[in-house]
């Protein structure tokens, strides 16, 4: 071998000792990220918690829809209220809303299953779309509006639901527009100060799937503002029951209320 070949040897082997230390000096790969895999598989038997939880509330909720429960409902309202389960009337004020001073409180038991669809029509009484009571009287005046109600198991005495600030309602009859309507000595719907506002109630509004996101939250009002009359002392209110009506508990006539009730 020759000078200039045992060199080139030389140098090839010491590349060869020298690339090998560095290689060799290379950390081993860093294998925190497996944790990721162990997250992963911890996330799908999440996944399968919550599907089988899924699955239980699904089973639950076909329970709740075929095992029916007695209601008792305490409802009073001046003057009127329909009551009804979807749109199932339950219960009518037995007095007439064509009734002047029309006061009670009315009491009924019912069967129902969760969730359960409260509606009520909420009325003051009027003489005529003027808004106003005792027409052509010394006691000519505005009336004013109150509805209170609370619902409870009939078996166990639980309390189911009560009148509060979680019921949305919609006003469809507004009236007088001005109060100055009830100082006219010959009021008329429509004309000066005794205007007013009409509309049907909407279509299918009793439907669990009627939208009523427009609508607003209950006006709650305190015994003292309705001043409670006839009826309204035979029943043990909970104090969790709230007076409701639409903004102005004056010359909102016709109120339009509802709620879903959902099993405790």
């Amino acid at each position: 071998m020759n000078y200039r070949a045992f060199c080139m040897l030389l140098g090839i082997a010491y590349l060869l000792v020298s690339c090998g230390g560095e290689l060799g000096s290379v950390p081993p790969p860093n294998y925190k990220n497996r944790a990721k895999v162990v997250t992963a598989v911890v996330a799908q038997a999440t996944t399968r918690a919550v599907s089988n939880n899924s699955s239980t509330s699904s089973n639950s909720t076909q329970s709740n829809k075929s095992q029916s429960i007695n209601v008792k409902a305490e409802l009073w309202a001046d003057n009127w209220f329909a009551l009804y389960l979807d749109d199932q009337l339950i219960k009518a004020d037995s007095v007439p809303i064509t009734t002047e001073r029309s006061f009670n409180a009315e009491t009924i038991t019912f069967p129902a299953t969760y969730p359960m669809h409260f509606n009520v029509i909420l009325k003051d009484y009027i003489q005529n779309d003027t808004g106003l009571e005792y027409i052509g009287t010394d006691r000519q005046q505005i009336g004013d509006g109150g509805f209170i109600g609370q619902f409870t198991d009939a078996d166990t005495g639980e309390i189911i639901g009560v009148t509060n600030e979680w019921w949305k309602c919609t006003v469809i009859h507004t009236a007088p527009l001005d109060n100055a309507c009830a100082a006219e000595a010959n009021p008329v719907a429509g004309q000066g100060a005794c205007g007013f506002t009409s509309i049907p109630e909407p279509t299918d509004w009793k439907s669990p799937t009627f939208d009523t996101n427009s609508w607003l939250a209950a006006s709650l009002y305190s015994a003292a503002q309705v001043s409670p009359k006839e009826g309204y002392d035979t029943i043990a209110w909970k104090p969790e029951a709230k007076f409701i009506w639409g903004p102005d508990l004056k010359t909102n006539n016709t109120v339009l209320c509802s709620v879903t009730v959902y099993k405790p």
